[in-house]
């Protein structure tokens, strides 16, 4: 099932949507899930679009099961599944970017493993961008394992929004709510209304065209883990609009760094310091 990386020269050539998933150590039944429901979004979308191609470039950053079943279902279902693999964790973003340079696609989703789609999803993101020629990057609504929404779009952050959200305990973050509330945009951020040009919004479901994806050159490789997402939010503005839309809709079955032990918080650290080397420093 798996092939070692190819040059970043060699690309799949189609007009079409190509997918990336970058695995580490995956949770195989969370990673099944999450694949079962792109395949069920994309068998909604070849409803609308049956000519469309279809493939999932399947980053293998380590500890990827041979011969998972589902992708032979994704295969059946016509999607093109290609498995990248040896050349060591080299990270999130980075591991994106080794699929991102193969696609010639029209569109391009960086999907997260832990992400379950609707059935609409692929197809009324892509109906959104017919309607809006002016749209590069499409952000949905995220809920979490009870279905409530999350709210990942973002204000640009202080270090204590990002102390507060990310560590204090709940029962103490209560006491910040209001300041936590503005950074996540709740004043604008809802199930029904379309919102323009959200500063940041979050990477474990970025919608692109291709065409502003390959612009920015995708992610910054100096991050190994944490913000890549917030720099190429914040990129994105320069090359086109950003726009949040509930129509499309996942789920999201992801937690905090804090929540992961020491070594993410540490990621975490690096890569806050890296942004906000890059992007200036807001303290509170």
């Amino acid at each position: 099932m798996k092939t070692t990386s190819a040059p970043h020269s060699e690309s799949a050539s189609f007009d079409g949507l190509s997918v990336s998933v970058v695995v580490f150590r995956p949770d195989v039944d969370q990673l099944v899930a999450t694949l079962a429901s792109l395949g069920t979004s994309c068998a909604t979308l070849r409803q609308q679009r049956p000519d469309l191609p279809l493939a999932l470039f399947l980053i293998d950053n380590g500890g990827l099961p041979e011969n998972l079943a589902v992708i032979g279902l994704l295969r059946a279902q016509g999607v093109v599944v290609r498995v990248v693999a040896g050349h060591g964790n080299i990270g999130y973003g980075r591991g994106h970017n080794l699929a991102i340079t193969r696609s010639n696609s029209r569109y391009h989703l960086v999907l997260n493993p832990d992400i379950e789609l609707a059935p609409e999803a692929l197809a009324q993101a892509l109906n959104f961008f017919d309607a809006h020629s002016e749209v590069g990057l499409i952000t949905p609504w995220i809920g979490d394992d009870d279905g409530h929404q999350q709210f990942l779009c973002r204000r640009y952050p202080s270090l204590w929004d990002l102390f507060v959200r990310g560590f204090l305990p709940a029962r103490l973050r209560k006491l910040f709510a209001h300041r936590l509330a503005r950074y996540e945009m709740r004043d604008r951020v809802n199930a029904r209304d379309t919102v323009w040009d959200p500063p940041i919004v979050s990477g474990c479901f970025m919608f692109f065209r291709t065409v502003a994806l390959k612009q920015l050159d995708g992610f910054d490789p100096r991050y190994f883990l944490y913000f890549e997402d917030y720099d190429l939010s914040l990129r994105a503005h320069d090359v086109t609009r950003v726009v949040y839309v509930p129509s499309v809709r996942v789920l999201h079955h992801g937690g905090g760094a804090a929540r992961k032990g020491r070594a993410h918080i540490r990621m975490f650290i690096a890569s806050a310091y890296k942004f906000f080397n890059r992007f200036g420093w807001k303290w509170l």
